[in-house]
């Protein structure tokens, strides 16, 4: 588990699929990510397969959020786990070793946990397991000009445009812009030193 203050990350499951079908069923959901029609049961478990396939560092996490009691709707015993909830996921892909670059994805597909910071937390959280763990020395995205949460989430984590790859996309029945963005470690250890 990589564990932040309000979330955590684990190993996807076979079980979750079901959810991840769900959320990429939802247009509003699949309007962030490079996801253009709806998903089926079997689409997904033979992603899944061939997820299993890559390299460990190429797997996709679950990001899970703690559960306060009220929510849950009881007290757990004290030996008793906390209670987690997964509300969406990420991976880093694309991996140049060599040049030691990666680029990452996120989703959050459970609605009612946007614009609640999850995001930015889980962004924050992979950018310093990339660096501390995996030694990377640049990691990067591509955003939909039309998704300011995203770009508001990046931004908080030192993400920078780096370019703009003109009318990349086509959406709802016109052109949009793809944004570049990238940390740099060094960039990162900034940040660190900022807030320690």
């Amino acid at each position: 588990m990589i564990t932040g203050e309000r979330i955590r990350f684990r190993g996807v499951e076979r079980a979750d699929l079901p959810v991840f079908v769900k959320w990429l069923n939802d247009p509003e959901v699949r309007q962030g990510i490079l996801i253009h029609h709806p998903f089926s049961q079997v689409e997904e478990e033979n992603w899944y397969e061939e997820m299993l396939k890559r390299p460990i560092d190429e797997h996709v996490l679950g990001i899970e959020v703690r559960l306060s009691s009220e929510q849950t709707r009881e007290t757990p015993a004290p030996d008793v786990e906390e209670h987690w909830k997964l509300i969406g996921s990420l991976a880093f892909t694309n991996f140049d070793w060599r040049n030691r670059s990666s680029e990452f994805g996120i989703m959050i597909g459970v609605k009612t946990y946007w614009n609640q910071g999850y995001g930015s937390e889980a962004v924050r959280l992979l950018v310093r397991h990339g660096f501390d763990t995996l030694n990377l020395n640049r990691i990067f995205l591509h955003v939909f000009e039309n998704n300011p949460r995203a770009i508001r989430a990046y931004e908080k984590a030192g993400f920078v445009r780096e370019g703009r790859l003109r009318q990349a996309e086509f959406t709802d029945g016109k052109y949009i812009d793809i944004l570049v963005m990238s940390i740099l470690k060094d960039d990162y250890l900034v940040l660190e030193t900022d807030h320690a």
